[in-house]
């Protein structure tokens, strides 16, 4: 079963090569595309196993006309949750989009992904070609990562950063005084910044260390 804590895991961001870029709009000479980011559907089923356990969230599918309601529930503690959203047929493949997408916009009601929603939509330059008296999208020609103005994302993914909090618990219980934990505490920072972690598993790690030294106060007192 889940923690509270796991589900606030859920909100940690993705790897930067876990991200895939649409094109949503070309401009009038098809040089350039806006590019909208998205994560595939089996990224999220893969956050969902390595955060709460493949045996501690399912999924289910009603369909009203072309709409797919996708139900995805997680075992919080005893208690099965579930969030629920819907989509509409997509171009390709209608109803195995549609599933596909109600998927991951129930898994954003949980915080997966969801941060995804306020990165900005950059003009990235593209190869494009003429269809239908249309020019439509081929290829990008630039990383759209490169035109995106915000802090880096991580370069490990959830599943490493969660085996890194256990780590530090069992760093910490080898340390025996308030210095042990003082190094400790830089050596991981050093190593957080490295790999890109994400400020929200940083932001459980960080009273681990605080409570170690609060228990050595106690123990010397």
């Amino acid at each position: 079963m889940a923690t509270t804590e796991d589900i606030k895991l859920l909100f940690s961001e993705f790897p930067r090569d876990a991200i895939s870029w649409r094109a949503q709009t070309v401009t009038k000479n098809g040089d350039k595309a806006m590019a909208l980011a998205y994560i595939d559907a089996r990224d999220v089923m893969d956050r969902l196993d390595s955060i709460v356990g493949s045996d501690n969230w399912q999924d289910r599918y009603e369909f009203s006309g072309p709409r797919t309601i996708c139900y995805l529930s997680i075992k919080v503690g005893d208690e099965w949750i579930t969030k629920a959203d819907g989509a509409g047929d997509t171009d390709v493949e209608a109803e195995k989009g549609a599933i596909s997408d109600a998927f991951k916009r129930a898994a954003v009601k949980w915080g997966i992904g969801r941060y995804l929603y306020s990165l900005p939509t950059p003009w990235v330059p593209c190869e494009s070609y003429e269809s239908g008296g249309k020019l439509r999208w081929r290829k990008w020609t630039d990383d759209p990562w490169n035109h995106i103005r915000t802090p880096n994302a991580p370069s490990v993914s959830a599943a490493q950063m969660k085996r890194g909090l256990e780590e530090i618990e069992r760093d910490l219980l080898d340390c025996h005084t308030i210095a042990d934990v003082n190094k400790l505490a830089k050596s991981w920072g050093s190593q957080m910044d490295r790999d890109g972690w994400s400020k929200d598993y940083r932001d459980i790690a960080t009273p681990k260390f605080g409570a170690r030294r609060e228990s050595l106060q106690k123990e010397a007192a």
